[in-house]
């Protein structure tokens, strides 16, 4: 598993070599220029390219009267420190074609356009290739929008309840503090992402993917040996009790040592693109959620691919079916254990991963809420089932974003639990609990 996720991680070191874009840097510079020209101009935006320092970047653009030939023009801004501004104060220089912009000329710019709502809306370009998308009915636009939105969700669910199936399905015990593991693995992500800021959007993806793997196996892999082996052959209602004492201990442990307050990062390839159009209406879409779909796929390819034509699968298998049988043929139940779960934590840290890099934040008080949500997944996919849990996840998160689409999202957690009664009278094992190890005593 870990030698699949290193080829991965260094398919993306190699994918991108380019500075990364602020994306708010880039939207206060833009909103800069219908100031710096005439009142009336139209402006294109050709290019926008970062500083090597992150403190700032270049747009290339064209202006010009209407009716009158677009001329080329450039405005290089320069902010107070890299990442995200927090004010347009944090603007210091504004250098263009025509020269660089005085210390009075930038106080007004700041005072008088910047902070005005007018200026967000005289954007030149709040949306990548609006004018070039192709047209589809409204509400082919509104559910293709609704369906990205959702896949980032599903694949944070489908993560975290493969973890949970890797463990039950072998042992038939649920880890309740699988969603404390993945806020471990979301920490560390965001302190990767801080110790690689100012390089390329890969290197940052790269550092935080392999610091969120490390972190979240060390933590189960310690659990485990000190809370689930001692208890192997205990009752499940003990088994499940310590569970939550451990999720209370990490915990308390995450807010003792990261502090309260939640971890933000800076945006990573979080720059918006127009992918269709229903009138005035935009599917918009980020490289970031695309990618994050494409490695959660690949994540799950990789692991279906593992328990199915690997030695640990087969080990993994024999010992779900029949313990002593597999024993007799020379399965090691330490080994397949510590084994098992260190790859459950480590998919734990991708589910934080995705977290951390797609909605910028973690913090210790979401890891439970998200622990529970993702149990759901894996009992509405079949409890010890792999490719259940990943379509349980799917499910789970096309449901929370067509609820939020069309109801009133503060029910959206009361209607997700509720489907998870639903689902356990009418379908208790399962959507493929046909398919799923039952572990035996």
């Amino acid at each position: 598993m870990f030698r699949c996720l290193l080829i991965l991680a260094c398919a993306a070191l190699l994918a991108g070599c380019a500075p990364l874009l602020e994306t708010d840097q880039a939207r206060l510079c833009r909103m800069a220029l219908p100031a710096i020209e005439d009142g009336d101009a139209a402006i294109r935006i050709l290019k926008q390219t970062a500083f090597a320092d992150g403190r700032g970047l270049r747009v290339d653009y064209l202006a010009g009267a209407p009716g009158e030939t677009l001329t080329p023009h450039f405005a290089e801004c320069r902010f107070l420190a890299p990442g995200r501004p927090r004010k347009s104060q944090d603007l210091i220089s504004v250098v263009t074609d025509r020269g660089q912009l005085s210390d009075y000329q930038l106080a007004t710019l700041i005072r008088f356009w910047l902070a005005t709502s007018e200026a967000r809306a005289n954007d030149p370009l709040p949306l990548a290739g609006a004018e070039s998308v192709w047209s589809a009915p409204k509400s082919l636009a509104y559910g293709l929008q609704q369906a990205i939105n959702g896949l980032p969700l599903a694949a944070i669910y489908a993560l975290l309840a493969a973890a949970y199936s890797l463990v039950y399905g072998l042992v038939g015990r649920i880890n309740l503090a699988f969603g404390e593991l993945a806020a471990a693995g979301g920490y560390a992500a965001s302190f990767g992402v801080l110790l690689a800021a100012g390089y390329a959007p890969a290197a940052m993806l790269v550092l935080a993917l392999l610091l969120a793997i490390s972190t979240a196996s060390a933590f189960g892999v310690a659990s485990g040996r000190l809370v689930f082996a001692p208890l192997h052959r205990a009752s499940g209602q003990q088994a499940l009790v310590a569970t939550v004492g451990l999720s209370l201990f990490l915990q308390e442990f995450l807010r003792l040592t990261q502090g309260g307050r939640l971890h933000w990062v800076n945006p990573i390839l979080n720059e918006p693109f127009a992918l269709l159009r229903a009138g005035d209406f935009f599917v918009a879409a980020t490289p970031i959620a695309f990618l994050i779909g494409a490695f959660a796929l690949a994540a799950a390819a990789a692991l279906l691919a593992i328990m199915k034509w690997t030695r640990f699968g087969r080990q993994w298998r024999a010992y779900a079916d029949d313990p002593i049988a597999a024993e007799m043929f020379g399965v090691n139940p330490r080994s397949i254990f510590a084994k098992t779960f260190a790859l459950a934590s480590a998919f734990a840290g991708l589910s934080g991963f995705v977290m951390t890099i797609y909605y910028g934040g973690v913090g210790y008080g979401a890891s439970t809420t998200l622990g529970l949500k993702a149990l759901i997944a894996a009992i509405l996919g079949g409890i010890g089932s792999i490719p259940g849990a990943f379509l349980g996840g799917l499910i789970i998160g096309a449901f929370e974003a067509a609820w939020s689409a069309y109801l009133p999202i503060d029910y959206r957690d009361v209607a997700v639990f509720s489907l998870l009664a639903v689902l356990l009278v009418l379908r208790p094992g399962g959507i493929m609990s046909i398919n799923a190890f039952t572990p035996r005593r």
